[in-house]
């Protein structure tokens, strides 16, 4: 009998070897027809007909689609994580919903929710999505459906965590497993990731059990460690999607100090970690941003305050923005952090933020930059978020190949 087809041959090297390697943050377009396959399953979940086949087959599809716009990293486009439209912000935490016993259905909508919590020196608290800093500074702009900040997305209600939490995703997760590892082996390639919650993102729930915070991010923990080790241990990639890192920090209502945050913050860091414990960091990414969503972010916390708590981490390489235009000129910190020889930076070096598509030559001295500074071995160019449910298909691609086209220029430079 022959190898398991499905079973990866190799984990592909963290650092780059000759070429720079190119990924993308995960989320990418869903066809017209998982969209219509979605919405029908929301609407009768005990209808499988036909279900997992398409899905199967448009995770092969979109491996080949990825390997083909120059990705040599490749996902399952997070396409087992239901987008609610073909606008959705979301999708990256509300598919948790599902995979997570001890909540209870039928909250509020949370970009709609009035709750105004307040944060005093020495006890923080979040506040609502409404409420956010960002967003009561620009009120009118986030109210107006003309503005581009919000329009086209689907009221999506948040569970309540009403008792003891649980994985319950086992085969939902096994199913992602085994559709990206299919997709994989018949593309040729060696092998992928796939996204999971961190524990500080999934407890941003509202809480009706749990006494404590710590009790909280921890029972997260221990519910999406099944995610974690199930992903790692088929040989794949496992991404930690954590904006809740930095994101928090506009959700704080009034500005806390930076020391407040950073105290607040390093709860969810070492729960974190005790999630991955014992996990092989090469096959762990982090990925760290400040909401995907396109508006002003003029409260975005600035990355220098959180990038060495990020660093504390325990994971091969850390994703984040750098093409965002917010965030862009903070790749000079790096001239004073020290990333250890082992781990490498993903990059953002184009944007899901813009309907303009970046030129090559940006890409490739985006990439450079960071080359520059931490060695051309330890940059994977990539995206700043996902692009699936942000902007338009046939724009997100030609970014990726923007982004596949300005990594082979800066292979050029770089190598010679």
């Amino acid at each position: 009998m022959g190898p398991d087809k499905t079973t990866p041959t190799r984990i592909a090297p963290i650092h780059n070897t000759d070429f720079v390697q190119t990924s993308h943050a995960g989320s990418l377009p869903r066809s017209p027809e998982l969209l219509a396959a979605n919405a029908a399953r929301a609407a009768n979940p005990e209808d499988y007909a036909g279900f997992e086949a398409l899905l199967a087959e448009s995770v092969k599809d979109i491996v080949a689609k990825q390997l083909q716009a120059g990705i040599t990293l490749p996902n399952d486009g997070e396409y087992g994580h239901t987008m609610s439209n073909s606008v959705d912000y979301g999708a990256w935490w509300n598919y948790s919903f599902s995979r997570l016993g001890g909540l209870t259905p039928g909250g509020v909508d949370r970009w709609q929710s009035d709750d105004k919590v307040r944060s005093e020196p020495g006890k923080i608290r979040l506040t609502s999505m409404k409420d956010r800093r960002d967003r009561q500074r620009f009120n009118d702009a986030y109210n107006d459906p003309t503005s581009f900040i919000l329009t086209g997305r689907k009221p999506v209600s948040q569970p309540t965590i009403s008792g003891p939490l649980t994985y319950v995703g086992h085969e939902a997760l096994q199913r992602d497993i085994e559709h990206l590892k299919h997709g994989l082996a018949d593309n040729g390639a060696a092998t992928g990731f796939l996204s999971a919650l961190s524990p500080g993102s999934a407890s941003r729930l509202a809480n009706d059990y749990y006494a404590t915070d710590e009790e909280l991010v921890y029972a997260c923990a221990d519910a999406m460690r099944d995610e974690y080790v199930a992903i790692v241990e088929a040989g794949l990639t496992v991404q930690i999607d954590d904006p809740s890192i930095a994101e928090n920090w506009d959700m704080i209502n009034p500005e806390p100090s930076v020391e407040d945050y950073l105290a607040f913050t390093q709860l969810r860091v070492d729960a974190l970690n005790y999630a991955l414990r014992g996990l092989p960091q090469e096959q762990i990414r982090f990925h760290l941003c400040w909401g995907s969503w396109h508006g002003p972010h003029t409260t975005d916390l600035p990355f220098k305050a959180i990038a060495q708590t990020m660093l504390s981490i325990n994971a091969g390489s850390y994703s984040f923005e750098a093409a965002n235009v917010r965030h862009e000129h903070e790749w000079r910190i790096w001239r004073d952090l020290t990333l250890p020889e082992e781990k490498v930076v993903v990059p953002g070096v184009v944007s899901h933020a813009t309907n303009v598509v970046e030129h090559p030559e940006l890409v490739a001295d985006r990439i450079e930059r960071f080359a520059h500074i931490l060695g051309r071995e330890r940059v994977i160019a990539s995206t700043d978020c996902g692009l699936g449910g942000r902007i338009h298909p046939q724009i997100a691609w030609a970014k990726l190949e923007a982004l596949a086209e300005g990594a082979r220029l800066a292979t050029q430079r770089l190598w010679g």
